[in-house]
């Protein structure tokens, strides 16, 4: 590397890939844990700050290298503790990071991609198109942004950010190997040192994907499904179409059965008023459901404008409620947090640049993925 080269940023590398950098340059693989310390426990933003590493090397790497956060352009606190950032990224768009609290915990929300490529019909973030794929520096970034919204940097002292769910903007498992990295990270000792079963990926069902991360990571597993049937998920969720629900529940059934733990999948159903919230919808789930160790998480949909779809009546939630659970499943009702600041399920928009056409979106996006395609950067 010399000094007119684009500094790499660090942000995002994980453990393996900074050893690795670190060799390219000439020196010590034991500096890759040092400076995962300073930039994930010390909140650090420049070499400068980084005491323990010889002035020469300070130098070298201000030269080569930096430590780059994405920019915050927003912040917003709702009425009820929520906290959501508008965080701009590299090339001007903007994604969105929400951080809600409750009973002890803090659940950090964070964002994959600019918008979404699968289109799913009651999501406002589906609605603006797909622009790209966030770097591991642009998700782990949300992770810092979070914790540092409280003061001096300590990323466990208080559990800050106890729970991160990737289930923002976008979906993960189409930008596999960058998010990948970034939960690396978060469950990385020498960075957030959060739990695996504090971690949570969420999909609307890659089967591939599912496959391929099962090889690489344990992290507790969501499955957006929305719908009891193929037909109705069709509409719903198109990638139904690519990947319908009993191929979804078996893949599911692979990953749970290769963690060396009893967790189960944490199953997503967003109600919404006369198209998925009937007590026949939810006898279909029942049975679905029965196949898959799993929790049910009932989401009322989150009106937003020109969607075409409502909120179900409160009689309504609890009706399907007490159908699953008289069916034995284990079912709660998410409540809504943040919808005064647009926070909540379904509301993250973000400002995108580039709005890619529909006819452009689907079909090449989804029929092109294959478990070899997908472990490609």
């Amino acid at each position: 590397m010399t000094e007119s080269t684009t500094k790499v940023n660090l942000l995002g590398m994980s453990p393996a890939k900074l050893e690795a950098f670190f060799d390219e340059i000439g020196e010590k693989r034991f500096r890759a844990t040092q400076v995962l310390k300073w930039i994930h426990q010390l909140g650090a933003t420049s070499f400068d700050e980084m005491t323990n590493i010889s002035k020469a090397l300070r130098e070298k790497l201000s030269k080569i290298a930096e430590i780059r956060d994405p920019e915050v352009v927003l912040e917003n606190v709702s009425k009820d503790g929520t906290r959501k950032w508008v965080i701009r990224t590299d090339g001007g768009s903007c994604v969105e990071a929400v951080l809600i609290p409750e009973n002890g915990r803090a659940t950090l929300c964070v964002s994959s991609q600019i918008g979404c490529a699968l289109d799913c019909s009651f999501c406002s973030t589906g609605k603006q198109g797909f622009n790209r794929n966030l770097s591991a520096a642009e998700i782990i970034g949300q992770v810092r942004i979070a914790i540092r919204s409280f003061g001096p940097f300590d990323p466990s002292g208080d559990r800050r950010v106890t729970n991160v769910v990737l289930m923002g903007m976008g979906e993960p498992l189409m930008n596999f190997d960058n998010v990948v990295d970034a939960i690396h990270l978060m469950m990385e000792d020498n960075a957030y040192c959060l739990s695996k079963r504090r971690v949570t990926l969420s999909t609307a069902g890659v089967v591939p994907a599912i496959d391929k991360l099962g090889e690489v990571t344990d992290v507790s597993l969501a499955v957006s499904l929305h719908a009891p049937n193929d037909e109705l998920r069709d509409q719903l969720v198109p990638i139904n179409k690519r990947y319908p629900i009993n191929e979804l529940i078996d893949a599911c059934n692979r990953y749970l059965s290769g963690l060396n733990d009893k967790r189960v999948a944490t199953v997503e159903y967003t109600l919404i008023a006369g198209v998925n919230d009937q007590p026949e919808h939810a006898r279909q789930l029942v049975k679905v459901l029965r196949r898959l160790p799993s929790k049910l998480n009932l989401i009322p949909f989150n009106p937003f404008p020109n969607s075409g779809y409502e909120r179900p009546s409160d009689s309504a939630i609890l009706a399907f409620k007490q159908v699953m659970l008289n069916g034995g499943v284990l079912t709660t009702v998410r409540k809504t947090r943040g919808d005064d600041v647009d926070a909540a399920c379904g509301q993250l928009v973000g400002q995108v640049a580039d709005r890619t056409r529909r006819s452009q979106k689907y079909i090449p996006v989804i029929q092109e993925v294959s478990p070899q395609e997908i472990s490609k950067p």
